[in-house]
Parts: C-alpha cells; structure tokens; sequence
C-alpha cells in the first residue's frame, strides 16, 4: 500500500481517533483481516463475524507490528473508528486507487473468472507491475484488499468482481473504476438468488455501464446476453470470442493429444499460434478474454500469443493436473462448481482419457453438489450425469446427499451404468473407494461447489505421492 498517515487514512474514511498518540505516524505495510497475517506498519481492519470477532485480537495485532485498527469500537490500542468498516475499507480503497492512477482491469461473469485474472494477470507482468485479486477475494472486502496492495509503481490493476445480487457490481466498481470492463459469459450460477439468466446478465451487466468514455468494455461475442450489454455502455465495445465478428478471436481450435487446448489468435494487429499449458476446452474463451484485455493495452499479437502459450495456474484447486509417481493422474478443481465448469471439466477429463488411447487408463468423474441453483438443481445435477455417460467416462462417484444421488441417478438413466456409478456418503468414503479400486493410467477428476469440500479427496490421494509433478504451473 502507498504510505499514509494515520491522520490521512482517519480523515479519508470519516473515522475518529483513539488511543493514537501521533497521528503523523504511518501505514506502509499491507491493510489485513486476520492478526496473523499483521506485518510492520499494517492496518488491521476488525469484523465483526458470526463466530470470530475481530476486535478481540485488536492487541495481538498491534503487539505484531500493526500500526493501528480500523475497529467499529474503541479497542483499548491505537485505533480508527468508524460505523461501518466494510464501508471505510471501500473508502480507503478508493481514495488509494485514485492516487495511484493506475490502470484498473475489472472482470466478471458465471464461470472462469479467476481463470481468466490470472491469464490476464500473467500477460500485463510482461508489460508492467501488475497487481491481480487472489484466488476469488471478489467481493466488498477481498476486493479493496488487493487494491490496497498496489504501490506507487503498479501499473496494472486487474480485479474479479462476484456478484450475488443486482447492484452488487457497481458497488465494487464505484470503489475502484475500471477503464477496462471485461464480461465473460453469463451462466447458471447463482440462479438461485437471482431467478433467472437475463436478471444474472442484468447485473454482471452492471460493469460496463460504469466505464467512461474513454474506457473499453470487453465482451463476449459467443453468449448473446453478453453481447447485447453494447447497448448499455458509452465505452468503446471490444468484442472477443470465435464467432467471425469478434476483433479478437480463435480459430481452428483444437485439442492436443494430451488435452491441452491449441488454436490461432487473431487481433487486429495480426495472428499466432498458440498451444496452452492448462488443460480443457474452456481455457479457450478465456485466453480470448485475456488476450483482448492485453491488445486493448497496447501488447502485440506475438507478446500475447507467446505469454498465452506459456502461461500456468495461480489459483490452486483450478484444474491442477498431478501425475503420481505410480501412473495415476488427479486433476483438483474441486474449488468450486456450477454448470457450466462441470461440464468443460468433464470434456476435459474426456479428452484426457482419450489422449491415453485404448490401452491407457480408465477415467473417473469423483463429483458433488453444485449448489445455489435453486428450482433448477435437480435437472441441472441429472444433466451432468447424464453427459458423463455421453463422454464414455469410465466411473462416476457421486459424493454426498440428494444431489449427488441426482447425479448418480442422471448417469444410470442415461446408460443403464449399475456399477459403474456409486453414490458414496462423504469425501472420506470416496478416498476408501478410490484408493482399493485406482490403477496405473487412471485418470480421476475432483469436482464439486466450495462448500462441499471434495479438495479433501484430492489431497488424499496424492498425500503419498510427493514425487508427482503439477501440470499446468
């Protein structure tokens, strides 16, 4: 974060001062949430959770190093206090933000957001200092903490942006205004809370009418819903995707023999090849994303091309691809799910095991709950067994309660599997089953949405197998 005093930091966000005997004193180190990631000079920021209360640690923090706390309450230690941290933080950010100048990228959409971050993250470094959202922190908190990371020389500032409901967005986009809005794709997750596909596009939709004149609103000319947000934006529009409209596009897309994915980039300025290090279909519209983001910064086609082809995970549990020192390959991307991630991942799994050709190994499809689908739960989970059977996965483990078994029911009524998909209770009853029944060759791919927490049946398997190497990185 950029230096400021105590003082400044008081006056930006309308708090008052207690307990600081000189408020000319600085915060230079990194605004944080937890006391145990306090570092010299830092702002710890106190919430107040259903189980966890921050303001009980206001000590600790200080005693690490914290030069204050941004509290809701005196703490008894050098503290600004405000009525609504999670607003003050926004503040902060923004005030941050505008200092800076630095050029803000925002993205949003159904799925492949942080996919999508760290290509696009991976190909400004090449041009400047890039600051980039970790993992999914995407929303009103996580958000203006990785803006308060950006110094005096960031030039990039490239931030995810959730939504769970309609204003959400231009929320986090008022704190730190993007130049550049990028919507990915509108799809069924979250279709729980909001109802519908057009009322999830109404607020992703919210990025691009915030953009300036000046700005450049990038969008997805493959998903109609996303393309139709042209009309609510006065930025410039950049349309990306393999439809023969788009400026930035792919063609003749193909899968290596391995599963990666590989095409020809076209922008404006000329076209190269490019050949992925990460696995699956999907990535393809996502290194579109990412490279009319870099174009739109001034990066030529072969600086994109050649950053794409090289480009890894930043994010774990995306798509992280292991091969066991005993044959067997696990590919983790049980961070979260909904869909439209169920399904690329399960064509990538197919793809993957097709690679191996008849004497490789079989591929299994170890899946869970996708959950906040709302009305639509119980056909949405059907369709993804039924497609499993489609792509000949070999077995299919359904991990936990009454989505699961929708899962495993879709499968056995599509191919009459038997045993060929199981309904196991919880991820240890997986790990067991996986762990008698694995073979040399076999490929196993670990899905399911966050909260399920099927990364516990990834890690199980490879607890063993330090040897192996992560793919894709």
């Amino acid at each position: 974060m950029i230096t400021l005093s105590l003082a400044e930091i008081a006056e930006i966000v309308g708090g008052q001062s207690y307990d600081i005997p000189d408020p000319a004193v600085t915060v230079s180190g990194p605004v944080v949430i937890d006391s145990r990631e306090v570092a010299p000079g830092s702002l710890f920021a106190a919430f107040a959770g259903e189980r966890v209360d921050g303001h009980d640690y206001a000590q600790r923090a200080v005693e690490a190093g914290a030069a204050a706390v941004l509290a809701a309450r005196p703490v008894g230690v050098p503290a600004i206090v405000v009525d609504d941290v999670v607003g003050a933080l926004g503040a902060l950010a923004r005030a941050v933000v505008e200092r800076l100048g630095t050029t803000v990228v925002g993205l949003t959409g159904s799925a492949g957001k942080t996919s999508t971050k760290d290509l696009i993250a991976q190909l400004l470094q090449r041009k400047g200092p890039t600051v980039w959202t970790p993992g999914s922190l995407n929303n009103e908190i996580g958000l203006p903490i990785t803006a308060l990371t950006a110094t005096a020389d960031t030039e990039h500032l490239v931030l995810e942006m959730g939504a769970r409901g309609v204003g959400h967005i231009h929320y986090l986009a008022d704190l730190t205004p993007p130049r550049i809005g990028l919507v990915l794709n509108v799809g069924s997750a979250h279709l729980g809370e909001f109802g519908s596909r057009e009322a999830i596009a109404q607020a992703k939709g919210e990025l691009v009418e915030v953009l300036p004149e000046d700005g450049c609103a990038v969008l997805n000319a493959d998903d109609p819903l996303v393309r139709a947000m042209a009309s609510r934006t006065k930025a410039r529009v950049l349309l990306f995707g393999e439809a023969p409209e788009a400026d930035v596009r792919g063609e003749k897309v193909r899968m290596t023999a391995d599963g990666r994915p590989a095409f020809v980039l076209h922008t404006p300025t000329g076209c190269s090849d490019v050949t992925m290090r990460l696995y699956g279909e999907h990535h393809v519209s996502n290194a579109l994303a990412a490279a009319a983001v870099a174009h739109e910064l001034g990066m030529s086609v072969t600086e994109i091309a050649e950053a794409l082809s090289e480009a890894g995970t930043l994010s774990r549990w995306r798509m992280e691809v292991t091969e066991r020192p005993d044959g067997v390959t696990v590919v983790n991307d049980a961070y979260n799910a909904n869909p439209e991630s169920m399904r690329a991942a399960l064509r990538a799994l197919a793809a993957m095991g097709q690679a191996r050709g008849a004497d490789g190994g079989r591929t299994w499809a170890v899946l869970g709950q996708m959950a906040e689908l709302g009305d639509a739960s119980l056909a949405e989970h059907d369709a993804v067994g039924r497609l499993a059977v489609r792509l000949n996965v070999s077995k299919l483990v359904a991990v936990g309660g009454r989505e699961a078994s929708w899962l495993q029911l879709g499968a056995y009524n599509e191919g009459s599997w038997g045993e060929e998909s199981v309904h196991v209770s919880d991820a240890q009853a997986a790990v067991d089953l996986l762990r008698s029944e694995l073979r040399p060759g076999d490929v196993v791919l670990v899905k399911a949405s966050r909260s399920v927490g099927l990364e516990k049946v990834a890690q199980a398997l490879l607890e063993n197998s330090t040897e192996g190497e992560v793919a894709g990185r």
